[in-house]
């Protein structure tokens, strides 16, 4: 089975070029504010690309999925992507399980405070496969460039990584984090299409499950 993960396209999804795969996997920020077109734009995108399923979670931008959630779910309705918000599925003989929450960034869309975190990583499913998040685990491509290396990642993430051992750990949002690395047995991918000046400068990933 042939995964492709992408993540944060910010709505210039037209500048990718997506290769043939079993399942695309886009890991959050389709569009700058979750305004209603781009959003229809963007999953309309994904409705054409060439895999035979696609797997969506929001970003912390898609503002849609959190404010007026039944609409964003209507609009995904039209199309063949499979919308996950803390939720899980089973593709092709494996389980995948995606959650848009990250640790709150002013006011953006599903930011949480440490104190609500069980609330989140608590429902991951100990025999998941392929995990799927908007924002990093600590010290895993969670670092920001030019800048000093800080850790951006959750603290509580990589524990639950770590404690259930998924095959695929992929997500995005810090988009200098880009890249790829596996570390105790799972393979982990940033899958952040842009830079931190919002150009396309990075290729999807791809694994071969």
């Amino acid at each position: 089975m042939r995964l492709v993960f992408i993540s944060d396209t910010h709505e210039q999804q037209e500048k990718v070029t997506i290769p043939p795969c079993d399942i695309l996997i886009h890991c959050g920020d389709l569009t700058n504010r979750g305004d209603y077109n781009p959003t229809c734009e963007a999953l309309s995108w994904l409705h054409r690309q060439p895999a035979e399923h696609v797997v969506l979670i929001a970003g912390n931008h898609d503002w849609i999925f959190e404010r007026t959630p039944t609409v964003g779910k209507e609009i995904v309705s039209r199309t063949r992507v499979h919308y996950l918000e803390n939720g899980r599925l089973e593709l092709c003989g494996f389980k995948f399980w995606g959650s848009p929450y990250t640790p709150r960034l002013m006011d953006w869309a599903f930011g949480y405070d440490r104190a609500e975190v069980s609330t989140h990583w608590d429902l991951i499913p100990g025999d998941t496969d392929v995990l799927i998040t908007h924002g990093p685990p600590q010290g895993i491509q969670d670092t920001i460039v030019p800048f000093p290396p800080v850790h951006l990642g959750c603290w509580d993430l990589i524990d639950k990584v770590l404690e259930i051992k998924p095959k695929v750990h992929a997500f995005g949002h810090v988009h200098g984090g880009y890249g790829q690395r596996e570390y105790k047995g799972i393979k982990f991918f940033n899958a952040s299409l842009l830079d931190e000046a919002y150009r396309v400068r990075n290729a999807p990933h791809i694994a071969d499950l």
